[in-house]
C-alpha cells in the first residue's frame, strides 16, 4: 500500500526547516507573525520576532501565509 502523503506536515515542516516568516490567522481574525519552533498532531509553536514563543492550537487556525515563495515538493509514492 502506498504511503500517503501528509502535505500540511511537509508545509510546516519546509517552513520550519528553512526558518521562513509567515502570518498565521486564526480563526477569530487576530494575525500572528513568526517562524514555526515546532509542531505536532495539535499544536503549532510559533517563535515571535521579539522571540517569545506561542503555543497555537491548530483548530483554532485560519490560514498560514508564508513571507517568502516556499517549494512544497510532494514525496513520489513507492
Amino acid at each position: 500500500m502506498a504511503e500517503r502523503v501528509n502535505l500540511q506536515d511537509q508545509f510546516l515542516n519546509t517552513l520550519r526547516k528553512e526558518h521562513v516568516q509567515c502570518a498565521v490567522f486564526l480563526v477569530n481574525g487576530i494575525k500572528l507573525v513568526g517562524r514555526i519552533e515546532s509542531f505536532d498532531q495539535f499544536m503549532v509553536l510559533l517563535r515571535g520576532n521579539d522571540q517569545t514563543v506561542q503555543a497555537i492550537f491548530k483548530h483554532a487556525i485560519s490560514t498560514v501565509s508564508p513571507m517568502r515563495q516556499v517549494d512544497i515538493q510532494p514525496k513520489a509514492a513507492e
